[in-house]
């Protein structure tokens, strides 16, 4: 059965016709048009008549940056892989609305759909633009900053969830999947099609494809290994209630209510004692309930069970009311 989704909003054009984002005002399941009425982004309940309004037709200039503003609606198939910038962004958006979790789009060629963007203080920039843009500004008396150059612009520039705090908005991209409840320190990161299930405080990186359980804390510098940090397909997982430690790093899933020891780095072929005796970590990736530790002598990785959950954060650091 073929799912569809669909989104109403602006579409930035550089002169030479290519798509440097689009953001959705509008966004939702379905066809676009196909219903009486329609769910806005926010959450707010509007008709296709009042989007067709407020959308309109006509493109806009905006001639110091040298871009095309352009109304977008469009309807996707979730289940192929994007086919244009525009279907990608729909994606994006539709992760970071919280309107689909990870692993739950076909996300395959994001990265070929979409293009190379200077994201400055005035918006979206084609790169081979920016000195000219920047003699425009200038001339006027103004200051063109650039954020960065990449493919993802931060997602608060395009969606901002509900019940979340993030203290770098430059440390998380579009697509990140934020649960209310999360928190995002500075030196956290969340990567596109990755994300948080429920209350979490991130202090340490979230890669692409990455999911975090409900109650889990991922400690300060700590890293989780993504789809695309060595190629594979494997989707890396962390359980509820679980405690990565500061400057750990694990390559395989943990079920809940597990423990990683600060500074620990455990990858698939890291060999682990066990009661029942040394396997490949990759041979118990998953499984709940393991204290993962390090021998002070030997440094040998030993996995305990644990009789009972970690003690918890203060709940008021989780509070982002």
């Amino acid at each position: 059965m073929t799912r569809m989704a669909w989104g109403a909003g602006l579409a930035t054009i550089d002169s030479a016709g290519n798509t440097l984002d689009t953001w959705y005002r509008w966004l939702g399941w379905g066809e676009y048009g196909s219903d009486p009425g329609a769910d806005g982004a926010g959450g707010d309940s509007v008709h296709w008549d009042t989007i067709e309004s407020k959308l309109g037709m006509r493109d806009h200039r905006d001639e110091v940056r040298n871009v095309t503003i352009r109304p977008v609606r469009i309807s996707v198939d979730v289940d192929a892989a994007p086919a244009s910038p525009e279907d990608a962004y729909l994606r994006l958006h539709l992760l970071s609305h919280r309107l689909a979790p990870p692993h739950s789009l076909n996300m395959d060629g994001t990265f070929g759909a979409l293009n190379n963007v200077a994201w400055t203080n005035l918006g979206p920039v084609a790169v081979s633009a920016l000195d000219d843009v920047r003699l425009k500004v200038k001339l006027d008396g103004g200051v063109l900053s650039v954020h960065g150059l990449d493919k993802f612009p931060r997602m608060t520039d395009y969606v901002v969830p509900t019940g979340v705090r993030i203290a770098d908005a430059d440390r998380v991209r579009l697509g990140a999947h934020l649960a209310e409840g999360t928190t995002v320190m500075h030196e956290g990161f969340c990567n596109f099609n990755a994300g948080t299930l429920g209350t979490s405080m991130v202090e340490g990186r979230i890669s692409a494809g990455v999911v975090v359980g409900n109650g889990s804390d991922v400690g300060g510098g700590a890293s989780i290994q993504g789809t695309l940090s060595g190629g594979g397909t494997e989707t890396i997982s962390i359980g509820e209630r679980c405690l990565l430690g500061a400057n750990a790093g694990i390559g395989i899933s943990l079920g809940d209510d597990c423990v990683v020891e600060a500074g620990l780095y455990i990858t698939a072929a890291t060999p682990i004692l066990t009661p029942d005796g040394v396997v490949k970590a990759r041979d118990i990736s998953g499984v709940s309930g393991v204290l993962f530790i390090r021998d002070g002598q030997t440094g040998q990785v030993i996995a305990r069970p644990r009789d009972k959950s970690w003690g918890e954060l203060n709940s008021e650091l989780h509070s982002n009311q």
